[in-house]
């Protein structure tokens, strides 16, 4: 069918008739401009696709009614432009479409109907791991070694040559007389980067073979190798369209990604979030995303900040305001004068940490600002031209100090930028705002405070304690607080020429006083693109980063997604033998217990500047107001605010070096530069070949038995609670990312395999393996479960009184035929957008979960995986209605069912059923929403 708004298409030049648009100021309604811009860009994208099938134009009218809809969870379909995806859940999204194409061919059907409709691009960030330490003494390793093994393998090896290939080696235990068992670990010394990235790519080569036949096998998939930087910062500097171009039409660039943290690209008036990679998938094989018209919190931005505050002040400070306000489910818009004092990069760090807050998106509507990040970054004038012409048209160019042009919201509430002070988040949640003043004190509480997000229950003697330890011949001792790890590194701050290059200040101005950062503290740098490294070399501060120890070891999401690689030997002694909370320091946007490291306890968010400053002062201990930063090596006390650097300072750096020259000439080449990408052989087959022996890729088993036809759902029927948990159980409680414990049920799994732990790599970087991810379900070590009283990744098995871990619990409640729930309180499932934390509860033979509330995409993915998201009704809890977990639940499904409507328990309270809209219950009733893809799919 036609479409029915045909009659507003009109072309946007004269000159160009060929290139048209979508005039929706020829709608001639007054309720769009009242719109916020956010909502304009879902009613242009209904406009364009309504079809009468899929969009409809009751759904248009909707949007257009969102003044009113808002309040009256009405679902519409939204149509993105694009998909984005990174490696971690890029990986599993194309297992899963390789076995829905061995499905749909089995049901009868063309198998290459399973290929992308939509556009996406896959960026490959996450596969690269800190496995080094940064001050290595060759001197040490040769006075201790005399052969090791590699592989498996007896190889003489002294310390010269291990340096020529770049590699550090820690001897970890002796073995005899002359013989040691040793790790191989990176160092990062001048031309080692590119030794490093050799080895990480060696270690995911099976990976990356998978996905090379991925990019051939699937149209409309592109792949950007790995080395090119960050997902977000890539999409930011480099994918973004801002408006599309194609098949003779304009219209505004918006899309869904597989990493929360996709919403970065608000900053740029880009509208886009992150969905789960189950949704996303159903997205790139042309399925619109079935949403409820989201309410609009306007954001109102004044003032001018402090000349000492950087952008990551401001967003810790926004989002403990957003979260106080309470946005989930919501969007954010921002507006107002001050939004026109932050550059795109200080945009884009608020909105990366737009999850953190709980907002769907958090939305900045193109101004003259964005235009000149364009052509900043080496946009094409031309293009540029009519990126502005077309906005402009449609009502989507925003002047921030034209209060005429504000939009209405649903509320509105506002900071003063002048209020904002130097602060960190945590140690344990990023809404966990503390200002740099409090620091100390503030932790210092932590430590006797009862056992949750803000305490560690240490008990009040053991607080002053300090452990001595040896590193490379010299004494050192550790205490509580005690930096360990320190990190600039991430999605939300490295893609930020301003703090980046304010870090690089700072550490030049360091240096200048004598100052240094202790030899056994991890520090690393990895930069979100080649840009960065670009602008820190061109602006001379580079070489005083790698002094205090922080050189380039990457480019991709590291530190901040857990992959922070090994501390040394001594250190982690020193932590376990005195129980130390000792303390983490990054510039990322997740802090999660176990995220960052197994053996740090307190982990802070904090500008690179901050992350530097506590590297220095080894302790979060310190107050920085007050206390000396350092003493220098000629005794004088040297204090943070001697070389802390201003926003002037920084600005006039960035407008020298920061230029489009550098944009151009690392993007150019991108796609191509990676060599070892670009030899790499992989199969031509549409189908892929498993291979059983892969311990990577491994054909899931979702779709076995699928048949054609529909099975009715069927009743939970005296379940057995599998977990009993708390608040905010993230998803890297549930499905962790880091790395493999080798005493975990998957470490189990792959040394039946044949591999030994230095071949275990890490949870992310085996999403392709169901039997790997099935059993690191809950194998968190910083889960709590109410079962045990402690932290453990255990639960109790009912009907035995038997403690197990959690996988090993659940296979033997399904070999028994027992139907399995999770207890949980608020926010469950917050945290990254990560399917296995839906896949992996779903092959442990959980039904459903009872929650007090979910994180949205959470949710979201439980849904997709068919798994029945319960929730309590209000006022209820767990603890309310008494519930210890060792009850037996029935969960009555009726023949009919409805969206959120309330369920019978068989006990003494009801629940609703978290199925928000007709389109999510079709999803369930089909098993998921992969099986609605493949029975839709498999139709002659």
């Amino acid at each position: 069918m036609s479409n029915p708004f045909a009659h507003i298409v009109e072309p946007l030049d004269p000159q160009r008739p060929d290139h048209k648009f979508f005039n929706l100021s020829k709608l001639g309604d007054p309720r769009y401009d009242r719109l916020p811009f956010s909502i304009r860009v879902l009613l242009e994208s209904a406009v364009r696709n309504c079809d009468e099938f899929l969009v409809k134009k009751g759904d248009v009218e909707s949007i257009l009614n969102w003044k009113k809809t808002q309040t009256e969870t009405v679902e519409v379909p939204f149509r993105p432009a694009r998909v984005i995806l990174q490696d971690f859940t890029g990986v599993p999204a194309v297992v899963d479409f390789a076995a829905m194409r061995d499905a749909v061919k089995q049901l009868g059907g063309d198998p290459e109907k399973i290929n992308p409709i939509c556009p996406a691009d896959l960026v490959i960030d996450h596969s690269i791991q800190d496995a080094g330490f940064q001050h290595s003494h060759p001197d040490l390793i040769s006075k201790h070694m005399t052969t090791c093994r590699l592989h498996g393998h007896s190889s003489s090896l002294d310390s010269n040559t291990a340096f020529e290939v770049g590699l550090d080696v820690w001897v970890a235990s002796l073995k005899t007389t002359d013989e040691y068992e040793i790790n191989l670990c990176v160092t990062y010394r001048t031309d080692s980067l590119q030794k490093n990235q050799d080895l990480e790519f060696e270690r995911n080569r099976e990976r990356f073979e998978f996905l090379k036949w991925g990019s051939k096998a699937f149209r409309n998939m592109r792949i950007i190798p790995p080395g090119s930087g960050i997902v977000h910062q890539v999409n930011l500097e480099y994918l973004a369209r801002v408006v599309f171009d194609q098949d003779g039409f304009y219209y505004p660039d918006s899309l869904v990604g597989t990493d929360s943290h996709t919403t970065m690209i608000d900053g740029l008036g880009v509208l886009g979030w992150g969905v789960g990679g189950i949704e996303a998938e159903a997205v790139m094989l042309g399925q619109p995303i079935s949403m409820v018209l989201p309410e609009v919190i306007g954001y109102k931005l004044q003032g001018t900040p402090n000349k000492f505050i950087t952008s990551t002040d401001i967003v810790l400070t926004v989002t403990k305001h957003l979260r106080q306000v309470g946005v989930v489910g919501k969007f954010v818009e921002f507006f107002g004068p001050g939004v026109a004092q932050l550059s795109i990069a200080d945009r884009a760090t608020i909105a990366n940490m737009c999850p953190e807050y709980g907002a769907t998106a958090a939305f900045f509507p193109v101004d003259d600002v964005s235009v000149q990040y364009l052509e900043q970054t080496g946009g094409d004038p031309e293009k540029l031209c009519y990126i502005s012409q077309y906005l402009r048209a449609v009502g989507m160019y925003r002047n921030f100090s034209d209060p005429s042009q504000d939009p209405e919201f649903t509320q509105v509430v506002e900071l003063n930028l002048c209020t904002v002070v130097p602060c960190c988040s945590g140690p344990k949640r990023p809404q966990d705002r503390v200002p740099i003043a409090d620091m100390k004190k503030d932790f210092e509480t932590c430590l006797g405070t009862k056992q949750g997000f803000k305490g560690f229950q240490v008990l009040p003697e053991r607080h002053a304690i300090s452990v001595p330890f040896q590193y490379n011949g010299e004494d050192y001792s550790l205490s509580h607080g005690s930096v360990v790890i320190a990190a600039i590194t991430s999605c939300t701050n490295t893609s930020n020429p301003s703090v980046m290059l304010g870090a690089g200040l700072l550490a030049k101005n360091a240096v200048k006083h004598g100052l240094s950062v202790k030899p056994y503290i991890k520090t690393s740098l990895s930069p979100g693109s080649g840009v960065v490294t670009y602008y820190l070399k061109e602006s001379g501060v580079m070489d005083y980063l790698s002094q205090l120890g922080f050189e380039v070891v990457g480019y991709g999401c590291m530190t901040c997604i857990g992959n922070s690689g090994p501390l040394p030997e001594p250190v982690v002694e020193a932590i376990t033998q005195g129980d130390l909370v000792a303390a983490g320091v990054l510039s990322g946007n997740r802090n999660f217990e176990g995220r960052v490291h197994p053996n740090t306890r307190a982990n802070y968010l904090a500008s690179p500047p901050l992350v530097i400053a506590y590297a220095i002062a080894g302790s979060v201990r310190i107050d920085f107001e007050n206390e000396p930063i350092a003493i220098n090596p000629q005794g004088k006390e040297v204090y943070l605010r001697d070389i802390w650097p201003t926003r002037e300072e920084i600005q006039n750096v960035e407008r020298q070096f920061v230029i489009p020259a550098m944009f151009k000439e690392v993007y150019a080449k991108i796609e191509n530069v990676n060599e070892r990408w670009n030899s790499l052989k992989s199969p031509s087959d549409k189908l892929y070949t498993w291979d059983p022996k892969s311990t990577y890729i491994k054909s899931p088993p979702f779709f076995e038995g699928l048949t054609r036809d529909l099975k009715p759902p069927q009743s939970i029927k005296d379940a057995y609670v599998l977990l009993n948990l708390g608040d905010s159980v993230t998803t890297d409680h549930i499905s962790p990312a880091g790395n493999i414990a080798r005493n975990s049920p998957a470490a189990r799994y792959l040394t039946s395999r044949g591999l030994t732990p230095r071949d275990f790599n890490s949870y992310g970087s085996r999403r392709g393996n169901d039997a790997v991810m099935a059993r690191g379900t809950f194998a968190n070590i910083r889960l709590l479960n109410k079962f045990l009283g402690k932290q453990a990744p255990s639960t109790i098995h009912l009907p035995t009184g038997e403690t197990m871990d959690v996988s090993d619990a659940a296979e033997k409640y399904q070999k028994d035929g027992h139907p399995l729930l999770v207890l949980a309180g608020k926010e469950y499932g917050s945290g990254s957008s990560r399917d296995w934390a839906a896949k992996g509860p779903f092959l442990l033979g959980i039904k459903a979960v009872l929650a007090e509330s979910y994180e949205r995409i959470h949710r979201s993915n439980l849904v997709g995986m068919g798994v029945i998201p319960l929730e309590y009704l209000p006022g209820d809890t767990s603890d309310s209605l008494g519930l210890t977990g060792r009850e037996r639940y029935t969960v009555v499904i009726p023949e009919k069912i409805t969206p959120r409507m309330t369920l019978d328990t068989g006990k003494t309270f009801n629940v609703r059923m978290r199925f928000d809209t007709d389109v999510e219950l079709t999803y369930f009733q089909h098993g998921g929403i992969l099986n609605y893809m493949i029975r839709k799919m498999s139709e002659k």
